[in-house]
């Protein structure tokens, strides 16, 4: 499933570090590496465009991209919000000093209340010892996240399956390189 983003985060920073067009061809994906090139096709109506991996998400239920509101009208995803699609990445863009593997992290949610992500965090740091667990306000709320130590996508999800949260917060593995 594909979601779109737009106003809100218009001219704010991506994970990549550029700001964010609402009116470019880019995305957001959980794992793939930034600067990937994408192709992502509507499934119901077929329309599809090449889009440049920007910034991390979407973080909600079963959706494995976030459009840009130009990519989401391109492909007719717009109006309807979601839409199921299918996604083609291309090889991805080799930096000097990047680990082709990644440097991964797990992220847990996003929380409205402040004190609620505070609270998680403090629980996190006395179970993960190791990790760098940090709360910080994002474009959706307060999130919680863990670096572990050994930031290799194994370690990353071996944490994110051992984390049961009360009260519905998701862990989700996140390639920050």
């Amino acid at each position: 499933m594909a979601s779109w983003y737009g106003p809100p985060y218009a001219n704010r920073k991506g994970a990549d570090g550029t700001i964010y067009d609402q009116n470019a061809m880019t995305a957001a994906h959980r794992t793939l590496p930034m600067g990937s090139i994408v192709r992502v096709t509507n499934l119901e109506n077929e329309q599809s465009v090449v889009v440049r991996i920007t910034d991390r998400g979407p973080f909600v239920g079963d959706r494995i991209i976030d459009l840009s509101m130009a990519a989401a009208k391109a492909t007719g995803v717009y109006r309807a919000g979601v839409a199921k699609v299918r996604v083609e990445a291309y090889a991805p863009p080799q930096y000097p000093g990047v680990d082709p593997a990644g440097k991964w992290c797990v992220q847990i949610g996003a929380f409205t209340d402040e004190d609620d992500a505070i609270k998680l965090k403090n629980s996190l740091l006395r179970r993960y010892s190791t990790a760098k667990v940090i709360e910080f306000a994002g474009p959706t709320g307060h999130w919680v996240r863990i670096n572990p130590l050994k930031a290799d996508k194994t370690t990353a999800s071996q944490i994110a399956e051992s984390i049961h949260v009360r009260g519905g917060a998701l862990p989700y593995i996140v390639r920050l390189n």
